[in-house]
Parts: structure tokens; C-alpha cells; sequence
């Protein structure tokens, strides 16, 4: 029996992959990479600063990339007051969810500077029962850790959750929790997010089709 939602952060309840990608832009092309799309999706997405900044900038000792990436999110909180809006149907779902007594959870590889920011800025800064910053565990995503402990959380079974998710390394910590998980087709497309284990698509929040996995049913 569904008993809980949790969600994702970026790219997830708001797209902030854009204003991510301008971010990275400006720290990464001087240093000879071309930051588009393609590049955002195979080596940023979903993935903790930390092991971004030791891959692509190895030169950088500890104290300088620890110092990028807090001018790294400083930048991106900068742009995101004033570009950030919730995912389209949002509201619906949570609605209904309130209306049933679902437990929820936002499961981020965030800082928690930025999540606690960008729900600010969402105006969801109290909306939901339980914070995760996967990066304050042992292991982020994509190992099952971060959802396991938001199960354990709640004193729940994976059966009893459902995930929403927009990355590869987020949809691999929910399939191997065991989690029934949500794409959400912000940065890639449905083909690609069903590949890495979504059991179903969406682009938008109140999507009938959700109605399969026992969301926004109205009996």
C-alpha cells in the first residue's frame, strides 16, 4: 500500500539544470571543455561537486576545489532567485497527496545550502516531512543508501514508496533500493530514462497515467 512520495531535487520538483549548465560553463570552458547539453547530461547530472571537480579539474588541490564549489553554488543561488519556478503540475499532485496522508521526502545529492535554497525559493521550504542531503551519508547517489535510509526513515518497505526522479545516478539509487520509480523528462529524453530503470515517464506532475502506480486517483 502506497504510504510515501519522495523527490528528487534539481531537475526534479524545478528545472534547474539550465541555470547548472551556465554555471559550470563559466568555471569549466577556460579549462578547455565545451559545457553543452550533452556534455551537462554525461558528466554533471545527478553527481556530487566533489567528484565532478576531482575528475574533470585534477590539478586543483583539496582547498581549491573545496573553494570552487562553494563559489560554484554561491553562483547558482545568485541565478536561481529569480529563475527557478516549480515543475508543471506539481501543485496537483501535492494536493493530492496532502489529501491522502502520504509521507514525503525530498532525496538530494544537493548541498544542503542549495536544497534548503532552492525549496525557499519554491516556497516548499516546509512542505515536505524529511530533508535527505545524500551527500551527508557514506555514499550518495547512485548507491541505494540515500533512499534506503529515507525508507528507514519512515519505517517503510520499497513496495510502500514511490520514487520521482530525473537522472541516471538518482533512478540507479531508487531501482536498487527497490523502489518503483518516476523519470521526470526535464534534461533526458523518456527513451533514455526508461534505459535506466524508470518504470514509467512523465513531463509533468499531474500526468494521469501516474494513476498505474496509485497516484491522483479519485476513488
Amino acid at each position: 500500500m502506497l504510504q510515501a512520495v519522495l523527490f528528487d531535487l534539481d531537475g526534479t520538483l524545478a528545472n534547474t539544470d539550465p541555470i547548472h549548465i551556465k554555471v559550470w560553463r563559466d568555471i569549466l570552458e577556460p579549462e578547455g571543455y565545451t559545457v553543452d547539453d550533452a556534455f551537462f547530461k554525461e558528466h554533471i547530472s545527478g553527481r556530487l561537486n566533489e567528484y565532478l571537480i576531482k575528475e574533470l579539474l585534477p590539478q586543483l588541490s583539496a582547498a581549491e576545489g573545496a573553494q570552487l564549489v562553494i563559489d560554484k553554488e554561491a553562483k547558482f543561488r545568485e541565478l536561481a532567485a529569480s529563475e527557478l519556478t516549480r515543475m508543471s503540475g506539481f501543485d496537483e499532485l501535492y494536493d493530492w497527496i496532502q489529501h491522502h496522508e502520504l509521507k514525503t521526502a525530498v532525496v538530494t545529492n544537493a548541498p544542503r545550502a542549495n536544497a534548503e535554497f532552492v525549496l525557499n525559493i519554491l516556497q516548499l521550504d516546509t512542505a515536505f516531512d524529511y530533508l535527505l542531503i545524500a551527500g551527508e551519508l557514506p555514499r550518495s547517489k547512485p548507491d541505494p543508501l540515500p533512499y534506503q535510509t529515507a525508507l528507514e526513515r519512515f519505517n517503510l518497505a520499497p513496495e510502500d514508496a514511490i520514487v520521482f526522479e530525473d537522472s541516471k545516478t538518482g533512478i540507479q539509487s531508487a531501482v536498487s533500493a527497490q523502489i518503483p520509480t518516476v523519470g521526470v523528462a526535464s534534461t533526458h529524453a523518456a527513451d533514455v530514462l526508461y534505459g535506466y530503470g524508470a518504470s514509467l515517464v512523465i513531463d509533468r506532475f499531474n500526468d494521469q497515467r501516474l494513476q498505474k502506480l496509485g497516484l491522483l486517483r479519485t476513488t
